[in-house]
């Protein structure tokens, strides 16, 4: 894309007017506003971030050459569609829509219109990742635990779609495999659909995961551990650091058979690092990047399909465990734009 690239948000809640604030600050694009249903937030954020409050979404669409779609994920596919039949680009917020269907009629219009859709898995961009993915090397298993106390925004659907869909996409991307099975258990808690899950996914190269995501706990907790034949990864995705343990070279296995030893004599600790960066700011700099033409797409349709596909058949196993639940989109979302 040459010329001035102008950018804009619809849904400017608590996620949405984060993408404000920093799209507002990237230099490579200029920011033409946001569009918000709430007019009473419109104006508080407008009047916070210095930015114009659009009075309609086909006003804003008018003015810019692409959209960060940041409304409840009921909302996702109207919005994206809207959007992309005016002839914009698009990051779409995890989850990419509320089903499948919807997705595939967007990769379609977006094929159709030659437009170009990113995917806001924002953990692809966490510096423990980041620093993770060089030492990656075909990892056999995975265990990820992502808790974190009740909040009402992302409650209009289940936590598999709401937290554990970003260990979904990570680990898609760090096993480069497609899923082969899926088994699965959940309880309703606080709202009518899951409130806490536990998945085990097996992968077609053999790799093999366990995912546990609660939005009822207490602490907040997220940690990813990859076990695999050069080593073990530990990474404390909350604090975006990690460490790599692997055998030191040259180990006397017949003198370690003989006698106890202190892990450090056989095992080397590797402190990863990767450069500061805010995860969000990365994942925005990518899109307007991939727009200019100067990076792929960090996080493709495709894969925020493929990730999509997963979370539901995971919550499918749920259901059919617990058919008293409600179904997972049960609780009344607001269809307005303020994600």
């Amino acid at each position: 894309m040459t010329g001035t690239l102008r950018v804009g948000v619809v849904g400017t809640g608590s996620l949405g007017y984060h993408h404000a604030r920093i799209l507002r600050d990237v230099r490579a694009a200029a920011f033409a506003g946001f569009y918000e249903l709430d007019a009473e937030r419109a104006h508080t954020v407008s009047r916070e971030l210095g930015v114009r409050a659009y009075s309609s979404l086909d006003a804003l669409l008018a003015d810019v050459d692409a959209v960060s779609i940041v409304v409840p994920t009921r909302a996702h596919h109207a919005v994206a569609r809207q959007a992309l039949a005016a002839g914009k680009h698009l990051l779409i917020e995890k989850p990419m829509t509320a089903t499948l269907d919807e997705a595939d009629d967007l990769l379609a219009l977006a094929r159709a219109r030659g437009m170009l859709v990113q995917i806001g898995h924002i953990e692809r961009f966490n510096r423990a990742i980041r620093a993770a993915l060089p030492h990656v090397d075909h990892p056999l298993f995975m265990d990820s635990d992502r808790l974190a106390p009740f909040n009402p925004r992302g409650a209009d659907v289940a936590v598999v779609l709401d937290l554990m869909i970003h260990d979904i996409d990570l680990l898609l991307t760090l096993t480069g495999a497609k899923v082969r099975d899926v088994s699965a258990v959940g309880i309703p808690v606080l709202t009518p659909s899951v409130d806490i899950a536990n998945a085990r996914i097996t992968f077609e190269n053999g790799a093999v995961a366990t995912i546990t995501a609660s939005r009822v706990s207490r602490d907040r907790m997220r940690k990813l551990r990859i076990f695999q034949r050069n080593g073990y990864l530990s990474l404390d995705l909350a604090a975006g650091t990690g460490e790599l343990y692997r055998l030191r070279t040259g180990v006397d296995f017949a003198a370690l058979a003989q006698a106890a030893q202190p892990l450090e004599a056989f095992v080397e600790r590797v402190p990863l690092a990767a450069p500061e960066g805010e995860p969000l700011k990365l994942e925005l700099e990518s899109f307007v990047a991939a727009l200019r033409g100067e990076s792929p797409v960090a996080v493709t349709g495709e894969d925020g399909r493929e990730a999509l596909a997963v979370a539901l058949r995971i919550v499918r196993d749920i259901e059919r465990a617990l058919p008293t639940a409600v179904p997972m989109f049960a609780v009344e979302a607001n269809a307005g734009a303020g994600a």
